[in-house]
């Protein structure tokens, strides 16, 4: 008997009782659903939802890989000497595997997990929408950071911030960075104090010494403390930088920028207007030290002085911006306002990250707002095409 008749077989025993919508999120993982339209407007396409979020995640495979590295690299660069440290040894990679794997487990183990039950339960289709989360969570997090802790905000940011809206589709605010708040909010030594995992060393004794850490702001937290840095541009936009898995490198995230793009998930309105936002931000106050106005050795001269480009380096701002600012549920739907939604992420990014020390990295907070104001922005976006419709008509008529 063929394994198609046999997955059918199945299906049809498990058809009907409660484990049914179990059964059929586990077939359509890697098989095309059976269900298709058969009347009504409707787009014809082979990609279904668990198909474009098998995209994305494929878009995050590259910099996860990296971030194995560069915590392997980070903690034996700090005892031997990055000069006389390979970035791709095994060695490397070995250390930041055994970091980042039990992460990875704990997310999609306890997400999955509360997504059977509630399909089980409200008996509907298993939603798609925690393969994505499930992998940006670790990504966004201290690699040191306590698994009950992961399991607790998770568990809050699937019940609470997804399941109680009514599920995938439905959710206000972007669910990775509800499960990021969460621990930030509850366990901000774990987060951003000194309980920081920063150099990669296995026994969890690097700390970060009052430097906050969390996703690449070891940098920003430096300049805030008026502190010299020891690593280029070059260093930075590659990912050779101490920070969180997936937010160090700046290359690989434009990679996954550029699939996400071109296989038409990702929104390059959000994408390039946030960069814009964020420039503009950072130029400004670049002109203000430039032209006197802030004073060197004053409270936020380091982080103002800071050259533009490289705040799009450093920190979490690449990473939010290409993989959570583009969330087709909680970012703004018409294209103008795509592009109103991503300049303003940009702009709070900086302004926070330089102007509140309790969030060295703002683009979180940044996504979080914006989330709240899409459905607004959206709403005076189209009132203003209809209005501009209204007077071009009443002009034919007159």
């Amino acid at each position: 008997m063929s394994l198609k008749q046999n997955l059918h077989n199945l299906k049809e025993k498990y058809r009907g009782t409660k484990f049914e919508q179990s059964f059929n999120a586990l077939h359509t993982f890697l098989y095309m659903p059976n269900i298709t339209t058969h009347s009504g407007a409707h787009v014809r396409d082979a990609a279904d939802l668990k198909r474009v979020m098998n995209t994305v995640i494929m878009a995050m495979v590259p910099v996860l890989l990296f971030g194995m590295f560069n915590a392997g690299y980070q903690m034996n660069g700090q005892i031997n000497g990055f000069e006389n440290t390979a970035f791709l040894s095994l060695d490397n990679f070995i250390v930041g595997l055994q970091k980042i794997l039990p992460l990875l487990i704990v997310s999609y183990g306890v997400g999955l997990g509360i997504e059977f039950i509630f399909a089980t339960v409200k008996k509907h289709e298993v939603e798609e929408g925690y393969l994505v989360t499930g992998m940006l969570v670790p990504l966004v997090v201290p690699i040191d950071l306590p698994l009950w802790m992961l399991a607790v905000a998770v568990a809050f940011g699937v019940i609470i911030g997804k399941e109680l809206f009514g599920g995938t589709g439905m959710n206000v605010l972007n669910p990775a960075l509800t499960i990021r708040a969460f621990l930030f909010f509850n366990w901000a030594a774990w987060m951003s104090g000194d309980k920081v995992w920063v150099h990669g060393a296995v026994d969890g004794v690097m700390k970060a010494n009052g430097v906050d850490a969390i996703s690449g702001e070891t940098i920003l937290g430096q300049l805030a403390q008026n502190k010299e840095l020891h690593h280029s541009a070059y260093d930075m936009f590659m990912g050779f930088i101490p920070g969180s898995v997936g937010e160090t490198s700046t290359a690989l995230i434009l990679v996954g920028a550029l699939l996400l793009i071109l296989s038409g998930i990702g929104s390059a309105r959000i994408m390039i207007s946030a960069v814009v936002g964020a420039a503009v931000m950072g130029l400004i106050f670049n002109g203000l030290v430039d032209s006197g106005v802030i004073l060197e050795g004053t409270k936020f001269y380091s982080l103002m002085h800071f050259p533009w480009y490289q705040h799009l380096l450093v920190g979490g701002i690449a990473f939010g911006i290409v993989y959570m600012a583009t969330d087709p549920v909680t970012a703004s739907q018409t294209n103008v306002g795509k592009i109103v939604y991503g300049f303003l992420i940009g702009l709070f990014s900086i302004l926070i990250r330089v102007f509140n020390p309790a969030y060295p990295e703002g683009v979180m907070m940044a996504i979080l707002l914006m989330n709240v104001f899409a459905p607004t922005i959206d709403h005076y976006v189209v009132q203003a095409n209809v209005k501009r419709r209204m007077k071009r008509l009443k002009l034919k008529t007159a």
